[in-house]
């Protein structure tokens, strides 16, 4: 299970607008969004909330994340695709979630999915990263707006994904999962988090 990042007093340094006075949005700017991730499980945890919020906000998803990883038995790929039935009513009429009958049952298909691409290519990260050649996409926009909801390469990774078996993961989530693990950073310039230049 991933390391919940700390929640620390809210404090003047310059963030992204959307990084608001909530300890949960500022912890995970400051320590997670953007930050590149290379493990496994944890890739396989941020695809699966991703997927969850499609339809939501942000900050629902980060509210549930501890009940999520609870009811999803930590994330364990392996465990979430022995799912039954009776798991499936279980997370449905768990409050602590979203629960939303396709979500839940896509994130089953979705670790049977994740399971079966790990068999064959060794590592989901290897897989992430190669259409990044490895290495964060640093973007550097001026403002929010200039941030986009999605892009020609998460079209090219979503398309990917469904061909394997994923399902909720379409380019918007498939972008915002990229920012998520640090495939790209799209930090404003304003942020003190804004990679410096190389």
């Amino acid at each position: 299970m991933a390391t919940r990042p700390e929640l620390l007093p809210h404090d003047d340094r310059p963030r992204c607008g959307w990084a608001t006075s909530d300890p949960l949005y500022i912890a995970y700017h400051d320590e997670e969004w953007g930050t590149p991730c290379r493990d496994d499980d944890e890739l396989f945890e941020r695809l699966m909330l991703e997927g969850f919020q499609a339809g939501l906000s942000w900050i629902t998803i980060l509210r549930k994340r501890d009940a999520f990883s609870r009811a999803f038995d930590g994330w364990s790929a392996e465990t979430i695709a022995a799912y039954g039935e009776d798991d499936v009513a279980r997370l449905l009429a768990d409050p602590g979630i979203v629960r939303n009958r396709l979500k839940v049952r896509g994130a089953v298909q979705n670790a049977r999915a994740y399971l079966a691409l790990r068999d064959d290519l060794g590592s989901f990260s290897d897989y992430c990263w190669n259409f990044v050649d490895g290495e964060p996409l640093v973007n550097r926009p001026q403002a929010l707006g200039d941030v986009p909801a999605t892009t020609p390469l998460a079209t090219t990774i979503s398309k990917d994904l469904k061909q394997r078996g994923f399902t909720f993961v379409g380019p918007t989530i498939v972008y915002a999962f990229m920012q998520s693990v640090g495939m790209v950073d799209d930090h404003l310039v304003t942020c003190f988090r804004c990679a410096p230049e190389s």
